[in-house]
Order: C-alpha cells, then structure tokens, then sequence
C-alpha cells in the first residue's frame, strides 16, 4: 500500500450522509464555513445555522470524520437527476456559461450524470485556504504546500469520498462549477476537471468543468498509481477499470471492456 493510502485510513473516515442528523451536521458544518470563517454566504439568510438550498433533497452527501480527535471537520455533495423533475437543470447549466464547442451537456446521460459541489472544510484543518479574491495564491507547483504533509490534503480526502458516492449511484460523468485554485490543487494529484466555459461571479469566481470518470481513473492508474489506489481503494471501486488498466498496463494495447458512452 501507498504511504498516501495508509495515511488517510489512519487520519480520514468518510461518513455517507443517510440520515436527518448526519443531514443536519452537514447543514452546519457548510453554515460555519461559508457564512462564519469565509463569509461566502450572508449569514442572515440562515438564522437556523444550517446553510442548505433548493438541490440538496437530490443529492446526496458525503461527511469527512478526522479520526484521531471524532470530530466532522469537510464535507462534500454530489447533485443528482431530480427524479421528480428529470431536465432540471444543474446548478453549473442555470448559473454558469458553458461552451457547447467543449462540452454538450444535453447528450449526456442525466441518469449518469451529477454535478460536485459543496467543498468545506474547517479553516483549521484545511491549512491553506482558497481565497476568491486571489485565485493566484495558492501554487500547487510548489511541492512544499503538499508533500511536506504525512496525510494527504484534506480536499483529496474529500475527493475520495465523491468518487464512493459516485460509484454507488453509477455517476460516470461529472460537472462542477468550481474554484480554479480548487481544480489546479485537484490537479496536483491527477483529479483535475477540464474547463469548459468562462470565469463567471457565482458565491466568487467560478469556472464550469467536466470529466468523465473513467477517463480519471485510467489516467491515474498510469501517472499517479498511488492515488489510484487511494480513490478506488485498491481497485474495490470501479474495479471495471482495475481490470481495464492492468490489461491496458500489461499487453500494451487495448481490449475489452464495459460499453461507457463517450465523452
């Protein structure tokens, strides 16, 4: 096992959100970050302390324990099809401009398809923030933000957690409207998204991306094996690509595998 690997089992527990409670702890947790710490958020619109809006009853979310104190310190969600409203559109389609010559989210399955959002972590545990007002601030080139760390960065961490959820509802598409310095910091460890739009003024500049998952996965197994095995613990999550990649690795072609739609 990778030391990244055995450091996150040893410092993380991602805890899926099925019940009220969790729901609610989820509610608060984003309420002190994007209302209190960052100011994200006016604090007055929720006088229950509980940040939440019109996408969270489809969706479905994901809490970051850290282990050696119990406390809920991130969380992250994944917005799903509306069951009751299946062309309801994503958050990134209704608030952010996309490129149709980049992405043509219409021809992609919305049954497959979910939209990342909701990063937060506590301010003391997320060591670096990501200042909106200086997308510049944060250089993930800079080996010393990350690798000077035993466990892995707590937004990885959250990562993992969305590839699960993922997993468990067939997602093999994502779409987000995310900070830059989120999705370079991402992109250190090979889970960068690919920008299809503008930068546009939505709770601070936000920037529309997509991946297909399978696309990741496969690139990982190649360039950041270590990180691979972390996301799809050991090969457990989206094995399909497990036995793709090692096949891929081994006969130095490609063969077989599970019909994915394109993209």
């Amino acid at each position: 096992m990778s030391e990244i690997y055995v450091a996150f089992h040893e410092y993380f527990e991602i805890v899926e959100v099925d019940s009220v409670a969790l729901l609610e702890e989820v509610y608060r947790l984003r309420y002190r970050v994007y209302c209190v710490e960052n100011k994200f958020e006016d604090y007055r619109s929720y006088p229950n302390e509980m940040e939440k809006d019109e996408y969270d009853h489809h969706s479905a979310h994901i809490l970051l324990k850290h282990r050696p104190s119990g406390r809920y310190i991130g969380t992250a969600r994944m917005v799903l099809q509306d069951r009751l409203d299946p062309y309801k559109a994503f958050p990134v389609e209704k608030y952010l401009q996309i490129d149709s010559d980049k992405m043509e989210i219409n021809k992609l399955p919305r049954q497959n398809l979910a939209e990342i959002s909701r990063f937060a972590v506590l301010q003391q545990f997320s060591r670096r923030r990501l200042d909106n007002n200086k997308p510049d601030k944060l250089n993930v080139k800079d080996k010393s933000v990350v690798d000077r760390r035993r466990f892995p960065n707590v937004f990885l961490a959250l990562a993992v957690g969305v590839f699960q959820m993922s997993a468990a509802r067939d997602v093999e598409y994502w779409v987000s409207a995310m900070n830059p310095v989120l999705n370079r910091l991402l992109g250190y460890y090979g889970l960068g998204l690919h920008p299809v739009g503008p930068l546009v003024d939505y709770h601070g500049m936000r920037r529309p991306y997509y991946a297909k998952i399978s696309n990741i996965l496969h690139k990982l197994h190649h360039d950041r094996h270590d990180v691979w095995e972390l996301v799809t613990d050991c090969g457990k999550v989206f094995p399909y690509t497990s036995a793709y990649t090692k096949s891929v690795h081994v006969y130095g072609k490609r063969l077989n595998r599970p019909n994915l739609a394109s993209g």
